[in-house]
Order: structure tokens, then C-alpha cells, then sequence
């Protein structure tokens, strides 16, 4: 009889398959709980939020609660996020490669860029009938001083000897450079429109011979022939188009570069342009 009941317990047991929906149905209705507590917070509705909250409190513990519980303000659905803006510097990296070079450079090479300043200044002051006239133009830059002269002053046509207008002006030039011991380049620039002739095969040769015109001029102005480079660039280097005839006469040109001792490449010995930029350098 004993062990009849056991085994009808037993079969009792074996065949209560349904006990697993209890906890089933129990973690669902947590977890519908929770999906409407986290669309309720995520509503900008707050009246309704409240509401659940009273009606969920009520749920859980029994009892009801006159006061509503506080929450922080709700998060509206699709806000931008909050963003950081930078603060914005006027060129912060080229203020500081300015400093930087302003503490590199020694007080010599400071005094000659003001001293290249001056030397542009007395240029445009001795030749402004002609600056005024677009035949000479003065270009400054920290480190040269650039004097651009039309070939118009200076040659006629297709030719590289001075004419007798031109030897005024490079006086005035020279009396301006003569007593410096900067180097001067004197390059010579033509149009593109080609030349063959037995002296001048091509504009190479004539813009080379009409640099060298000039700095003969300049060594009989009394100018140290050391000091002087006569530079050929063809048509090569135009500054206007050669297409119209303006710019064709703006790129016949002779220019005359002051350069600063601590570049040129014959102004200085390595080592004096060293102390120029205010480097050191390691004794042999």
C-alpha cells in the first residue's frame, strides 16, 4: 500500500509541467514594468510621469503616498547632446614660430633687417619720379631688399647696352648701396617673345648680358666687384602675362637684390654667420 502511494506521488509530481509559467509570467510583468518606467522618463509629459510613479508605488507597497516622489527633470527625446566649443586663438602656432625666431635671432641680424628697411626707404625716396611712372618698384622682405627696374629705363629694345638714361639712375642707386657690405645680385629677366641673333642666340644670353651690363655700371660707380653677381633667367620667371603687351613689358626687367649678410652665400664665413644668427657651432 506504501509503496502504491509512492509511486502515485511520484507520477503526481512527473506530470505538473505548467510550474515554470509562474515565474515566467512574473518576469515579464517586471520586465513590461520596466519599459514603462523608461518610456515614462523618457517623456517630456510630466504630469503623466507622476501619475505612475503614485500608481507604482501604490503597486509595490500597499499603501498610497499623498507626496509625489521627486525626480531630476526628464531627458526630451532627440535633444543634441551638450558639446564643449573651443576657444578659438588668432594663429596660435604662427605666434609662437614668431617668438621663437624673435629669441633665435641675434641682435646683429635684427639691426640689419632695420638696416634693409632704411636702404628700401631711401630707394623710393631717390627714385620716386620713377616709381611714380611704374618704371622702378621697391619690394621688401626681412631678409633682401628687391629694386625692380623696366627694361625700358635701362635698354632699348633687344639690346644689352645701357642707354644714356640709364646711367643716372644706377648712380643714384649706387650712392645709396655703395658704402654697405651687403652682396647684390643683379638678375635679369625678358618676355617670352624669342630671340636669334649672332650675339643673342636666345633670351638666356640676353638677359645674362643685360645683368652684366649693370653690375659693369655699378663697379664703375665704385661698388666692390665682390659684392656683385650678374644673373640670367630667360623669360622664366615672369611677373605678369605674357599674352598682352603690358605684361610683356613688365617682364622685361632687370631687378637688383640687396641680400642680408646671413644669407648670401659669399657675404659671411660660416662661422661669422653663425654668430650673425646667433648659433653655436663646434670648433675644428
Amino acid at each position: 500500500m506504501a509503496r502504491d502511494r509512492r509511486k502515485k506521488n511520484y507520477f503526481d509530481e512527473q506530470d505538473n509541467h505548467e510550474r515554470w509559467l509562474v515565474s515566467y509570467a512574473d518576469f515579464i510583468t517586471l520586465l513590461f514594468a520596466l519599459f514603462v518606467v523608461l518610456y515614462a522618463i523618457s517623456s517630456k509629459n510630466e504630469a503623466k510621469y507622476e501619475t505612475l510613479a503614485d500608481a507604482l508605488s501604490d503597486a509595490f507597497s500597499g499603501e498610497h503616498q499623498s507626496t509625489p516622489i521627486k525626480v531630476v527633470d526628464p531627458i526630451p527625446i532627440g535633444a543634441e547632446p551638450t558639446t564643449i566649443k573651443p576657444i578659438i586663438l588668432d594663429n596660435p602656432l604662427v605666434s609662437v614660430e614668431e617668438g621663437n625666431i624673435q629669441r633665435a635671432l641675434s641682435e646683429e641680424i635684427l639691426k640689419e633687417r632695420r638696416m634693409l628697411q632704411m636702404v628700401a626707404e631711401q630707394f623710393e625716396d631717390v627714385l620716386q619720379p620713377y616709381v611714380d611712372n611704374d618704371l622702378v618698384k621697391v619690394k621688401r622682405n626681412d631678409f633682401w631688399i628687391e629694386l625692380e627696374m623696366n627694361s625700358e629705363l635701362l635698354f632699348l629694345s633687344g639690346e644689352a647696352e645701357l642707354s644714356s638714361k640709364a646711367n643716372p639712375v644706377l648712380k643714384k642707386i649706387s650712392d645709396v648701396v655703395r658704402r654697405m657690405p651687403n652682396v647684390i645680385n643683379i638678375e635679369g629677366h625678358t618676355d617670352n617673345m624669342p630671340i636669334k641673333t649672332f650675339e643673342f642666340p636666345s633670351n638666356w644670353e640676353l638677359s645674362s648680358a643685360r645683368a652684366t651690363a649693370v653690375v659693369r655700371e655699378f663697379i664703375s660707380n665704385g661698388i666692390a666687384p665682390k659684392r656683385l653677381s650678374a644673373i640670367g633667367y630667360g623669360e622664366f620667371h615672369p611677373v605678369a602675362d605674357n599674352n598682352s603687351n603690358k605684361g610683356r613689358i613688365k617682364n622685361r626687367r632687370v631687378s637688383l637684390v640687396l641680400m642680408s649678410q646671413a644669407f648670401s652665400r659669399y657675404g659671411m664665413s660660416d662661422k661669422e654667420r653663425a654668430k650673425f644668427l646667433n648659433l653655436k657651432t663646434s670648433e675644428k
